[in-house]
């Protein structure tokens, strides 16, 4: 039996929680989700600009696993973006 996650902190929500490249109609994409964990990763990282270890600490991670989950939410952004696809961010209500 697997061990669960660690509960993970995060600040707040996202101020918008859907993207989608323009002009194409969401029927006709492809959805991936990212998970509010990845999202205060990739925030407290890229945005905030923090090192891995503070980051792992407001996050209340280790930071091995923060580097993780950084790791995942950048290649699915990256998937994302490449391949055209929309992109939903787990609204705290889903997670």
């Amino acid at each position: 039996m697997p061990r669960p996650p660690c509960p993970r902190v995060v600040s707040g929500s996202p101020a918008a929680t859907y993207f989608k490249p323009a002009g194409i109609p969401l029927r006709d994409l492809r959805e991936n989700v990212l998970p509010l964990d990845q999202f205060e990763a990739v925030r407290l990282a890229d945005l905030e600009q923090l090192d891995h270890q503070e980051s792992a600490r407001r996050m209340g991670v280790s930071r091995q696993t923060f580097g993780r989950i950084l790791r995942r939410a950048r290649s699915q952004l990256a998937h994302t973006i490449v391949h055209g696809e929309a992109l939903r961010i787990e609204s705290p209500e889903t997670s």
